[in-house]
């Protein structure tokens, strides 16, 4: 068993939201609640994970970080041009380390006790590194073959993430269609697949009635929710964004949003684009101005499904809500 999740008195952690939502107050207000917060510095600047990773001294705390990526080949690469030239904006150089192995160094330095790999996991040296500092190593699987690689890799729990999570869906190939199958039914299969491990169930988890079904489930030591905590006080969710979540509407999931899978609000350029080809990390840079200007038509607002269900206050109201006995 994780130590972190058993020294827990919530079995809700707010998942690690890149970009914004999860922010060092959030992790803090989760820590004061009795739960577990995560910095999701994916996508953030070596500069803004260092300020987030100090912000969080003191407490216990995770980050999770995107695994490098193969560079794009030149034919996704043609595509992200053609993009770009659609938008009149230059394409830019991409880094497909994404600062990984600083922002590694940067976590165990700052006494993170959870380094939480997405889009891959980690190799054996980074494990032993990881948990040679104290810490423990927990990977996002969306397939049992994922989980069993991560498994043999050496880490301490997977967090499977089902089709209805919002956000990116951390599929390890950029190519690959995201499967399918519901949580109850992925989490049985990875379950059966890595059998020594503890399951962090997410993905969809909206009400208490959720949890404690997920709870339920055989190896599922702790549920990790994201969508729920977006307009929660704590939280970094823009203004903007906020306002779309509480005007509500469908889901997709789509490359459409960055060039990777991943679910949120439906908006006209994922209606015009629902073949785009794997053209991460380069979308985001060629809408940013768009997106900047909350151009409703490439709006960038990642969320789960029924989002009629989520509710604001603060993160200790939320975990009350999602943590409380449902019969």
């Amino acid at each position: 068993m994780s130590q972190v999740i058993s020294s827990l008195s919530r079995n809700v952690i707010p998942a690690p939201m890149a970009g914004g939502p999860t922010t060092p107050e959030l992790v803090h207000a989760a820590f004061a609640a009795g739960s577990f917060g995560t910095l999701g510095l994916g996508s953030a600047s070596i500069d803004s994970a260092r300020t987030q990773i100090e912000q969080c001294a003191g407490i216990p705390f995770g980050v999770n970080l995107f695994c490098p990526q193969d560079p794009l080949p030149e034919p996704y690469l043609a595509a992200a041009r053609e993009l770009a030239q659609a938008e009149s904006q230059p394409l830019p150089e991409p880094d497909y380390s994404f600062g990984f192995e600083e922002k590694l160094e940067l976590a165990l330095r700052g006494g993170a006790r959870v380094v939480w790999s997405m889009f891959g996991t980690f190799n054996a040296y980074q494990v032993e590194q990881i948990h040679a500092a104290g810490a423990e190593a927990w990977a996002t699987v969306t397939t049992p073959k994922e989980a069993i690689a991560a498994a043999r890799g050496g880490v301490d729990a997977l967090c499977v993430q089902g089709p209805a999570a919002g956000g990116h869906r951390g599929t390890w190939e950029l190519s690959a269609t995201p499967d399918s199958r519901d949580l109850k039914e992925l989490v049985a299969d990875v379950r059966a697949a890595a059998p020594e491990l503890p399951l962090i169930a997410a993905g969809g988890l909206r009400t208490a009635a959720d949890v404690a079904n997920a709870m339920s489930w055989s190896g599922v030591a702790a549920c990790s929710c994201g969508s729920a905590f977006l307009l929660a006080a704590e939280a970094g969710t823009s203004d903007y964004n906020r306002q779309l979540l509480r005007r509500g509407g469908k889901t997709v999931s789509t490359r459409a949003f960055s060039g990777r899978f991943a679910r949120g609000l439906e908006s006209d350029y994922t209606r015009r684009h629902p073949d785009l080809p794997p053209v991460y990390p380069l979308l985001n840079p060629v809408l940013k101005e768009r997106r900047a200007q909350h151009d409703d038509v490439v709006a960038y607002c990642l969320v789960g499904t029924e989002v009629e269900k989520i509710n604001g206050g603060t993160v200790a109201d939320i975990l009350n809500r999602l943590c409380q006995n449902p019969h």
